[in-house]
């Protein structure tokens, strides 16, 4: 659904289109399936069944709580997708903080860790949940680097399709660097992150208090972006 997803905002959506398929996910509503294209149609209505048969299943085990974490990640990702078509329709290069604000979130790191806990046993409480929805840092620490990881090997080929600008765009712009620089030093924010994301995951206080398979899932969303 993610890959089907990203495709729709980065290669098939217009503007007119992808504001009614935002407005669509934000609402959660299979009553909105009327307002959409017909080839909008069947992912909306693919994705809110497929909701609903996990709330189904999450209902039968007492766990029907979980489920709203995940749609709300759905909703949040679809949001900054939609930000950066507004970015590439109107040819605005942001700041490095406003991209990376957005960035961290269409990198899909959180999306890909928060539903991936829906189905897991009693370790995962409410609690657990709520730590991982709000931005912890080993969950930034993933986002940014494959934020960053993506924008510097896939970048002129992203801005030859037709993209938003990417870290290295936003960067050079920024900072009047060569595009060597900019990637030079956005690999060493690479490696920060990667040096964050071991540390919590070993070292820290959250490795003390979160269950070890619940990091693993978040350490698992590295591989599946291509690590």
């Amino acid at each position: 659904m993610l890959s089907i997803i990203d495709d729709t905002y980065d290669s098939y959506g217009t503007f007119e289109e992808l504001q009614l398929f935002t407005d669509a996910i934000q609402r959660w509503d299979v009553d909105c399936v009327d307002q959409l294209p017909n080839y909008m149609k069947l992912v909306y209505k693919s994705l809110l069944d497929l909701y609903r048969e996990v709330e189904d299943i999450m209902v039968k085990q007492g766990r029907s709580y979980r489920v709203q974490y995940a749609i709300n990640k759905w909703k949040e990702i679809s949001e900054n997708y939609f930000v950066e078509f507004k970015w590439y329709h109107e040819n605005y290069v942001p700041t490095m903080k406003e991209y990376m604000k957005v960035g961290i979130v269409s990198a899909a790191s959180s999306l890909l860790s928060v539903p991936s806990f829906v189905g897991m046993g009693d370790e995962l409480t409410p609690e657990i949940f709520n730590w991982a929805s709000n931005n912890p840092k080993i969950i930034v620490a993933s986002s940014i680097h494959d934020r960053l990881i993506d924008d510097i090997f896939t970048h002129k080929f992203e801005q030859e399709r037709g993209h938003c600008a990417s870290a290295v765009e936003c960067y050079i712009k920024e900072y009047g660097v060569s595009e060597e620089e900019a990637c030079t030093e956005l690999k060493k924010q690479m490696d920060n992150a990667w040096k964050d994301i071991n540390y919590e995951t070993i070292f820290s206080e959250t490795s003390k208090v979160i269950p070890m398979p619940v990091l693993t899932r978040v350490l698992s969303s590295q591989f599946y972006k291509g690590m």
